[in-house]
Order: C-alpha cells, then sequence, then structure tokens
C-alpha cells in the first residue's frame, strides 16, 4: 500500500468538495537544479532495475496512455511533471494533457485560455489562473509550471476532475459505477481503510461510504477523460487515484480502454508495491522550513 501520509489528501468533511489541504508550501524560486535529472532513481517494475530519467522518456515515447501519480504537496514531483511534458513534446508531438486539478465544469474557461495560447497570444500565469478560474485549494504557486507548460504545448488541456456540484450530490446519494475490476471487494475494501484512517477513524460507516462512492466516481471520470482524449495523452493525479491496483487503471480496464503506463512519484521511504505502478520515480524528503 502507498505511503498514506504523503499520497491521500483526505476529503475535507466540512465542505466534501476536493482532496487538497496542502499545507505552507516551498515557493518555487527554489532552484530547479535541486532535481537531479541525471541519476538513476526509477525503478523499473517489471525488471526491478535502476534506470535514468532518459531511459523512462524512451519507453514513455511509445506508449498510448500514462498516468503520473504525485504527492500534491511535492515541488520536486511537479518539477518532474514539467519536465517529463517539455521532453515528450520533444520525442513525439502530446496529443493531450489531463490534470485532476482541474473540475469538468472548468474546462470551457481553460479551452478559452488553450485556444488564446495557441493563437500566438502570450497570456501570463497570472492571468491564465484567472482566466480558468483556478481552484486555490490546489496552490498556484506549485501547480504553475506545469500549467503553464501544458497550455503552451500542442493538445488539449483536459478536465480529470468531477464538479463541485457532483461530488456534493455524490455526498448525499451515494452512486457506485458499474465494472467487475472496479467493484472488486477488495479494492474498496482498500480504498474505504485509507479514507477511515487518513480522517483518524473519525468517521461513521455512512460517511466512508460516501466518500468512497465520490473517489471512485472521480476515478471513473478520470478514466473516461482518458478514452475520449487525444492520444498519447498523459494524466496527472494523485497517488491513489494512479495506482494500478485500486485507481484510474482499474476503471479503464472496465471502460476497456488500453492499460496506462503508471508512473508514481515518491518520496525516498515511501512503500509503493510492483502491482501499483511501472515505474517509480523516488525523490529526497523536502527539508521542513
Amino acid at each position: 500500500m502507498l505511503n498514506q501520509g504523503n499520497f491521500f489528501k483526505p476529503l475535507v468533511l466540512g465542505s466534501i468538495l476536493l482532496i487538497a489541504g496542502c499545507h505552507s508550501p516551498p515557493s518555487v524560486t527554489e532552484s530547479k537544479t535541486q532535481l537531479a535529472i541525471d541519476c538513476d532513481c526509477i525503478q523499473d517494475v517489471a525488471t526491478g532495475r535502476s534506470i535514468t530519467p532518459a531511459d523512462l522518456m524512451a519507453e514513455l515515447a511509445s506508449a498510448p496512455v500514462v498516468i503520473v501519480g504525485e504527492e500534491h504537496t511535492n515541488q520536486r514531483h511537479h518539477q518532474i511533471e514539467q519536465w517529463l511534458l517539455q521532453n515528450l513534446n520533444k520525442t513525439r508531438q502530446q496529443g493531450s494533457v489531463l490534470l485532476e486539478m482541474i473540475n469538468s465544469d472548468q474546462q470551457a474557461a481553460v479551452d478559452r485560455v488553450k485556444a488564446q495560447s495557441l493563437a500566438g497570444t502570450r497570456v501570463s500565469a497570472t492571468r491564465a489562473a484567472e482566466a480558468m478560474r483556478w481552484n486555490s485549494g490546489w496552490p498556484w504557486a506549485l501547480y504553475r509550471d506545469v500549467v503553464m507548460t501544458a497550455l503552451e504545448g500542442p493538445g488539449p488541456l483536459l478536465a480529470a476532475n468531477i464538479s463541485r456540484e457532483q461530488v456534493s450530490a455524490l455526498y448525499k446519494n451515494p452512486v457506485f459505477p458499474p465494472g467487475a475490476a472496479s467493484s472488486r471487494e477488495q479494492v474498496r475494501e482498500a480504498l474505504s481503510a485509507i479514507i477511515y484512517l487518513m480522517h483518524d477513524g473519525q468517521l461513521t460507516g455512512e460517511q466512508v461510504h460516501a466518500m468512497l462512492s465520490i473517489q471512485q466516481q472521480r476515478d471513473r471520470f478520470m478514466a473516461e477523460q482518458l478514452r475520449r482524449a487525444p492520444r498519447p495523452a498523459l494524466l496527472i493525479a494523485g497517488g491513489y487515484h494512479a495506482a494500478k491496483d485500486i485507481g484510474v487503471p482499474l476503471h479503464l480496464a472496465d471502460l476497456n480502454v488500453e492499460p496506462p503506463v503508471v508512473v508514481m512519484l515518491t518520496t525516498d521511504g515511501t512503500k509503493v508495491s510492483a502491482k501499483q505502478a511501472d515505474y517509480i520515480w523516488s525523490v529526497p524528503a523536502q527539508k521542513q522550513p
């Protein structure tokens, strides 16, 4: 099981709206030389060997669907994501980028900003955030460079999260997506345990049930968006969404979509099983201020 403290951002009981709740993020003005791209820091799960970022890039170049799982507050993860976007575009034209941080009801606003970018109009990061109605629950200081790189790329930038209204409706009336893979008892039990533990056991069975419905409907929406997305498609989402044993890959299987390549970004010391990812890219823990 993924390290719960790092990967799962709990559904906030007060609003039941998003998985965010970030703590004071480090400034993106930190030198990006901290991100060591020239390293043997990635594990190829299939072979168990260590590979370089260049090796990983070669593997991903031919993948129709790639899912990158992140720790939301880890600045280095966002630097890696930007590096992946920039270099995949050099290898082959990226068909589309999908972000958990964008809700479905923001898509029209995102499309307008994207159209301006494709037309050659330079849009500042500040203006882009305002125009897209960027949700402050996802600190712009952390996501700015990834989002702007995606906006400047050739393909569309797509929402990969359901709307707040949908979240509220599911909390009041839980409904689960159909499908043999995602509805397995062990899958729902694992997710329920994660939700319960992340709220320090301060949840009723009904609350866990409702939040499980929200989590799985988010995963299903991500899978549906990937099914429709221009290829090659890249989804960036939280680690639990990305995990092959409990997240979006199961929903892709239920929708008969080709299996994705999953790259899990972690912190040194975090345990990720071979059942959860194809590649594991671990970075040193960030120093706390």
